[in-house]
This record gives C-alpha cells, structure tokens and sequence, in this order.
C-alpha cells in the first residue's frame, strides 16, 4: 500500500451490513449515461466473521468441519411440546 493512503480515520466493518443484504454500483460511461450494476451473495453463500476465518481460510475446510459436526447431530429432532 502506497504511503499516501490514510486509513486511520476508517471504520473497520462500515459497510459489512450492507455487502450481506446487497449493493448497487453505478457506472457512469463516456457518453454520460449511467448503468447501474447490482450485486448480491450467491444462494447458499455466507461471510465468516474475521476471527473465524483464521480456522476456516477456504470453503473445503469449512465443509469439512461442518460435515463431521453432522456426524454428531441426532438424526431426528424430538418435537417441540
């Protein structure tokens, strides 16, 4: 990072709310018009928290801790009652 960038007034997280519900980016081309790009999470993605992600760096061994967490769950849950 070039020493001109000052990030030391950032909020770290600012916008992590936002990212997860979606977000637009306008795009303004040559000719003046403005094209409006939207974005989402994939169906089935999710965010890992910062200190999770130090345990978890990829999706393989995200699926792989979860699958034999699987493993230990009872097959059927008893009824509310």
């Amino acid at each position: 990072m070039a020493t001109e960038y000052d990030f030391s007034t950032g909020v770290r997280g600012k916008h992590h709310k936002a990212y997860q519900q979606g977000h637009a980016v306008q795009i303004t081309k040559e000719d003046g018009s403005v094209y409006v790009q939207n974005y989402t999470l994939e169906d089935g993605a999710i965010m890992l928290a910062p200190d999770v992600r130090e345990y978890f760096p990829d999706s393989d061994s995200v699926n792989e801790t979860l699958r034999s967490l699987i493993k230990l769950a009872p097959k059927k849950r008893k009824a509310a009652g």
